[in-house]
């Protein structure tokens, strides 16, 4: 099988290098980080990760003139991406986080902060399971509940038929959405053993 030309979106931000050395320990050669026009257009499948304030990420996304080429390549194009935590918060309408900031927009939703008992922290970092609510290969090769590594203060709330996982952390928070071929996960899959190499795994191969 011809494997996937894939492309981690280098904008300045984000655990890119930890990313990258997961998706090579499944196999796959065919890899950049790479914020180039070329690269980007010309990649069967695209990473988007993010690590930090959503303020500061949206603002070298922007800064480095790559929102409107991830548009063209996403929208247009119907490349399939994948965000990861802040990466995924970067696809809503917009985020609450250290004011109102803009985001990408693709699946339209807000980033608000995490409203929970007493008796749960925020930041939410550590191990959750999660239960899939829809179809969405990226638990294609996933059973059950899996648990994956959260780490983070603020959620996306949108519309629950873009809604494919929650997790349960004194509240519905969640944990990845999917509207065509734009997919997202708030954990984090590279930091997640087995489970998030699967789900990686399940999303390459869908590409």
């Amino acid at each position: 099988m011809k494997q996937p030309s894939i492309v981690i979106v280098d904008y300045g931000v984000g655990n890119t290098r930890s990313v990258s050395n997961a998706i090579s320990a499944l196999g796959y050669r065919k890899l950049k980080i790479s914020g180039d026009e070329a690269d980007i257009l010309n990649a069967d499948a695209l990473i988007l990760p993010g690590v930090g304030a959503f303020e500061a990420c949206a603002k070298r996304l922007r800064e480095r003139h790559l929102d409107a080429l991830l548009h063209e390549a996403v929208l247009e194009r119907k490349k399939s991406i994948l965000g990861i935590c802040v990466g995924m918060q970067l696809m809503a309408t917009a985020s609450e986080e250290g004011g109102i900031h803009a985001g990408l927009d693709w699946i339209p939703g807000r980033v608000t902060r995490l409203e929970l008992p007493d008796n749960y922290a925020v930041p939410h970092v550590g191990w959750n399971n999660v239960g899939q609510k829809g179809k969405d290969v990226l638990f294609s090769r996933i059973s059950g509940s899996p648990n994956f590594y959260f780490d983070h203060s603020y959620h996306y709330q949108c519309d629950p038929a873009f809604v494919t996982a929650e997790c349960d952390y004194g509240n519905h928070v969640t944990a990845a959405i999917n509207k065509e071929n734009i997919y997202g996960v708030q954990f984090h899959p590279e930091k997640s053993q087995n489970n998030g190499l699967r789900l990686l795994r399940g999303f390459f191969s869908e590409v």
